[in-house]
């Protein structure tokens, strides 16, 4: 069926009324999926040729390369895209995505206390978030897989996931928090794959029985190591970060014996998260029994990322003594660069704690989490407007950014490079022409 309507889609396209030149752009919109299947069959080769796995979801063949991932508006429809161009998965951060489209925000930023605020811009973002997906699927030109990634801490969680399942996404990914509930929210997309991200061997464990009870099993299940991982990190506090309970040689073999004694074996991929660089560091957790691994950073850092070149350049020039954790305002953990903004707010953290009280409003007007330590005067955790600080991070204000970061090292350091290049580099260890150069007139 699904097929069917693509055909009708492309058709209409076709024999639409676009103009003379209309004949010439079609065969060129043909030329072009040619060669990006083209260029995907010679990855998965070298991807083969290199030791690695290639994977399947929903019965499509995929480069072992996960894209994570990030908001606000960091991987939005032009990286998943472009991810998925290459063949592999490529998500889309739901939250706030209105601010990529100037439209958009001049309906809505300027809303403060009208009645109808929350709504307005809820609507937009949905609105933006269609956009987004349609974006992805003209870039990907066919190729790979379109996720969108849905945190289970947002106050319209629902709602992001239903507009992503109308709108046509392929995989819905859902972290911070267990979604036990989304194979009832799914019911009616049977095809769209189902991803949640959990970090040890008991969630996992936990959550596959819950959905069997619905009668659904999840199609991959992401493994995130919060040691590693950026963002938002799937422990109950800071100092469980570096539990040896998280530890891909422990979880993986764990959730996989699950598996096995559930009569399962086979059936759910797991997702390696947290801690990728090369291709040496897939083919390790391959070899532990994982069938493709996720990476936000290294995908932040593109050419291709939806973010400003500023923030990709805080992201690559950030040393491991830059690289902090605290506690965020959704009460998770998280992952990030000491910029002068955090480092202010990491300074002032407890007197804005002693001074915590429930707000009568947001201070963005739309409540983009169910629980916010700053709205909901929680002086338990942060005290900050999360949505207003990554805002200011996807525009490259480095003075009043948040900038989320994973813990390790990049595959080209500083250097913002392509999406291409990337792929190449973690499948077959691939160094681009000039920086193979560069290497060895260093090293002569």
């Amino acid at each position: 069926m699904r097929t069917s309507r693509i055909a009708r889609r492309t058709a209409a396209i076709k024999f639409s009324s676009i103009g003379p030149f209309g004949p010439f752009l079609w065969n060129k919109m043909e030329h072009c999926v040619v060669e990006e299947s083209r260029r995907v069959a010679q990855l998965l080769d070298m991807c083969n040729s290199s030791g690695l796995r290639p994977w399947t979801l929903r019965g499509k063949t995929l480069l072992p390369v996960v894209q994570g991932g990030m908001g606000v508006g960091v991987s939005a429809g032009g990286l998943a895209g472009s991810v998925a161009r290459q063949g592999g998965l490529g998500t889309i951060s739901s939250v706030d995505l209105r601010r990529l489209h100037p439209d958009l925000m001049a309906q809505t930023a300027h809303l403060d206390k009208e009645p109808d605020a929350r709504d307005t811009i809820e609507s937009a973002n949905l609105v933006a978030l269609d956009r987004e997906i349609r974006r992805a699927r003209t870039l990907s030109t066919g190729q790979g897989v379109i996720a969108v990634n849905v945190m289970k801490a947002l106050s319209q969680y629902a709602g992001y996931v239903r507009q992503s399942l109308v709108s046509g996404a392929d995989a819905l990914v859902v972290g911070a928090g267990l979604p036990l509930d989304l194979p009832e929210l799914a019911r009616d997309f049977p095809n769209t794959a189902l991803i949640p991200i959990l970090s040890d061997a008991r969630g996992v464990q936990l959550l596959v029985r819950k959905w069997e009870k619905r009668g659904r099993l999840p199609d991959a299940v992401v493994i995130e190591h919060p040691r590693l991982a950026g963002g938002h990190l799937g422990a109950s506090n800071v100092g469980d970060l570096a539990d040896p309970r998280f530890d891909f040689e422990r979880v993986i073999p764990a959730v996989l014996e699950f598996f096995k004694t559930a009569g399962i074996e086979g059936k759910i991929p797991l997702i390696a998260a947290g801690g990728i660089s090369c291709q040496a560091d897939i083919a390790r957790l391959q070899a532990l029994g994982a069938a493709a691994v996720q990476l936000g950073t290294a995908f932040a850092v593109t050419q291709e990322c939806d973010a400003a070149l500023a923030f990709k350049q805080v992201l690559a020039q950030a040393t491991p003594q830059d690289i902090v954790e605290f506690v965020s305002v959704s009460g998770l953990p998280a992952r990030a660069v000491r910029t002068p903004w955090l480092n202010k707010y990491l300074r002032i953290e407890p007197k804005l704690k002693a001074a915590a009280h429930t707000k009568q409003k947001c201070n963005m007007s739309f409540d983009c989490l169910a629980h916010c330590g700053l709205r909901d005067g929680d002086a338990s955790i942060g005290q900050f407007c999360i949505d207003q600080q990554l805002g200011h991070a996807m525009d490259g204000d480095v003075q009043k950014g948040l900038f989320f970061r994973g813990a390790g090292a990049l595959p080209f350091g500083e250097q913002i490079r392509s999406v291409a290049e990337l792929m190449e580099f973690l499948i077959a260890a691939k160094v681009p022409a000039d920086l193979h150069a560069q290497a060895q007139k260093v090293a002569a």
